[in-house]
């Protein structure tokens, strides 16, 4: 019997992902006549993971590897004021306003009162905090929970801090492999929520077998 109701926040109750992708063709506007630029998207990527063990995930993370590829790419030759844009960017991406996802507030307002429901997510604390607050949805919910990785260890450790049984635990998220894959793992229930724009590091294909409900929306 499921009790508890957990949900991702990226791109399940917000969207996120397209700020993303709208950001990283201004990063390849800004660098268009530096030459030659190379695979800039696929340059870009490789930065964030590397530097995912310092910055973690988030906006501000990404704002470093912006500024990090650029030098990289331009050999250092990239002009002060092009940093100064890219800095610019990674503001704008902060103050963004939160825009829910069809279904979002009809749902959490349906379950509410039948569930406890949390906020898994993961991200730089204050950013996610403040896109949380902004999202009008913080009161409905029981617990939230950001963290640094959605793993087995993470999603154990939630469940024990609140004595939630894997057997009543059901997480919701776009993110095979986040919010499906190790969920499934520790014995919880999963429901995979597919968002249009997924990052290249969250995409996990799913072994033989696994099984589990796909929606084509929260709702």
């Amino acid at each position: 019997m499921i009790t508890t109701i957990a949900f991702d926040g990226d791109d399940t109750l917000w969207h996120n992902e397209r700020a993303f992708a709208v950001t990283q063709e201004k990063f390849r506007s800004v660098l268009a006549h530096y030459a030659p630029q190379g695979d800039i998207y696929g340059r870009l990527y490789e930065t964030e993971v590397r530097n995912l063990r310092l910055f973690g995930y988030g906006v501000k993370g990404f704002t470093l590897s912006m500024i990090e590829t650029a030098i990289e790419l331009t050999e250092g030759r990239i002009d002060a004021r092009d940093i100064r844009t890219l800095l610019s960017l990674g503001k704008e991406m902060l103050e963004h306003p939160v825009e829910l996802l069809p279904d979002v507030p009809a749902t959490i307002e349906r379950l509410k009162d039948r569930y406890r429901l949390m906020v898994i997510t993961k991200g730089d604390l204050f950013d996610q905090e403040s896109k949380l607050a902004r999202s009008g949805l913080a009161e409905h919910f029981w617990r939230i929970e950001i963290v640094s990785e959605k793993d087995q260890a993470c999603y154990r450790a939630i469940l024990d801090r609140h004595g939630i049984a894997a057997q009543n635990f059901l997480m919701v998220g776009n993110s095979v492999r986040s919010d499906i894959l190790p969920v499934l793992a520790i014995g919880a229930r999963a429901v995979h929520v597919p968002h249009p724009l997924v990052w290249q590091h969250e995409v996990a294909t799913p072994d033989e077998g696994t099984d589990f409900p796909v929606l084509g929306s929260v709702g």
